[in-house]
C-alpha cells in the first residue's frame, strides 16, 4: 500500500545549468536521456539523507564524466513527474576540466550548444526558463562563504581559556561535512577566528583544497567586535578571491547584512545561522548574484 502521504511531498532533485566558453560565446551541456528521449539540463534525485549540493555535484558527474564547479544559484523548478510534484534545486556550474563523454545508461549523448540552439534542443519549458534567468545575470561568479562555526560543547562547563574549547563530536561531524559542501564551490582561501572551534571547522576543508588557515583578529570574538568584522569582510570582498570565513554567531548577522547593504541587495529576514551552518554569496560584475544558506547536514 503506498502512503497517500508519499504522493503529497515533492521529488527532490538538484542539478546543474553546465557551461563553458565557446568561440561565439558561452555554450551549454544539454543532456539526451534515453529512458524518455528528451533533452534537458543534467539533474537527478536526492538519495535519502543526501545534501542538495552533493546531489547536485555527483548528478553531474555520473551523467556527464565532468566534475562541476557550483557558481551562483539559480530558480528552483517545481513540475509535475506522474502524480507528484518534483522540485529541482538548480546552479550555474563549470566544468574544472575538459573530458572526452561517455554514454551511460541515463545519459547517450550531451551537446554543448550555443545558448539559442541549447533553447531550441531542450524538451521542457522550465528548462528554457532557467537558460534564460542564467543569461539574465553574470556568467561569472566568485564565492564569498561565511561559516558559523561547528558545535563546541557547552560554554559554561569549559574551565580553560575559551580560545582553547574544541570541537564535540558533533562539530567534529559537521567539519567533515562542511569540508565536501564548501569544495563543491572550489578551492578558495580561507580565514578563521583565532579560536579552536573555528580553526577546527575549517581544518577539512583547508586540507581537502591544499589551502593554509590563515587567523584573522577581526573574526576572532574577544579580540574584535561586529562593526570591526563586517569592515574586514568588505575589505576582502574587494579583492575578488573565493573566499571562505569562518567566524562565532556574535558576527554572522553583522557581515551578512553589511555585505548586502553594500551591494545594494535585500536583507535576508534572519541573517544569522546556527552552529555548522553557513551562508554563500555568489558575487559578480560588482553586484551580489545570489545569496544562499546552507546546512551541514
Amino acid at each position: 500500500m503506498t502512503d497517500a502521504g508519499e504522493h503529497a511531498r515533492p521529488i527532490r532533485a538538484a542539478g546543474a545549468l553546465l557551461w563553458r566558453d565557446g568561440p561565439d560565446g558561452p555554450e551549454f551541456a544539454v543532456a539526451h536521456r534515453p529512458r524518455y528521449d528528451d533533452w534537458s539540463f543534467p539533474k537527478g534525485k536526492l538519495d535519502r539523507g543526501e545534501h542538495m549540493l552533493r546531489a547536485a555535484v555527483r548528478e553531474i558527474e555520473e551523467e556527464t564524466g565532468l566534475v562541476p564547479r557550483l557558481g551562483r544559484r539559480l530558480p528552483t523548478a517545481e513540475y509535475r513527474h506522474g502524480d507528484r510534484p518534483k522540485q529541482v534545486e538548480y546552479w550555474a556550474a563549470r566544468p574544472v576540466a575538459e573530458a572526452a563523454f561517455t554514454p551511460n545508461e541515463e545519459v547517450d549523448e550531451l551537446a554543448w550548444l550555443p545558448a539559442r540552439e541549447a533553447e531550441a534542443r531542450l524538451s521542457y519549458r522550465h528548462d528554457a526558463d532557467l537558460l534564460r534567468a542564467f543569461l539574465d545575470g553574470p556568467s561569472r561568479t566568485w564565492p564569498l562563504m561565511i561559516v558559523r562555526h561547528g558545535s563546541a560543547g557547552e560554554k559554561h562547563a569549559w574551565r580553560e581559556p575559551d580560545e582553547l574549547r574544541p570541537l564535540d563530536a558533533r562539530g567534529r561531524a559537521e567539519a567533515a561535512a562542511l569540508a565536501a559542501l564548501l569544495h563543491a564551490y572550489g578551492p578558495a582561501r580561507v580565514l578563521s577566528s583565532a579560536t579552536a572551534r573555528c580553526l577546527e571547522t575549517v581544518l577539512p576543508y583547508a586540507r581537502r583544497v591544499r589551502a593554509g588557515v590563515v587567523t584573522d583578529a577581526a573574526f576572532t570574538v574577544g579580540e574584535t567586535g561586529p562593526d570591526r568584522a563586517r569592515e574586514r569582510l568588505l575589505a576582502l570582498l574587494g579583492d575578488g578571491v573565493p573566499t571562505v570565513v569562518c567566524t562565532h554567531g556574535e558576527n554572522v548577522s553583522e557581515l551578512v547584512t553589511g555585505l548586502c547593504r553594500e551591494l545594494g541587495e535585500k536583507v535576508p529576514d534572519d541573517p544569522s545561522l546556527r552552529k555548522g551552518e553557513f551562508w554563500v554569496a555568489q558575487v559578480g560584475e560588482g553586484a551580489l548574484a545570489s545569496l544562499e544558506r546552507h546546512t551541514s547536514r
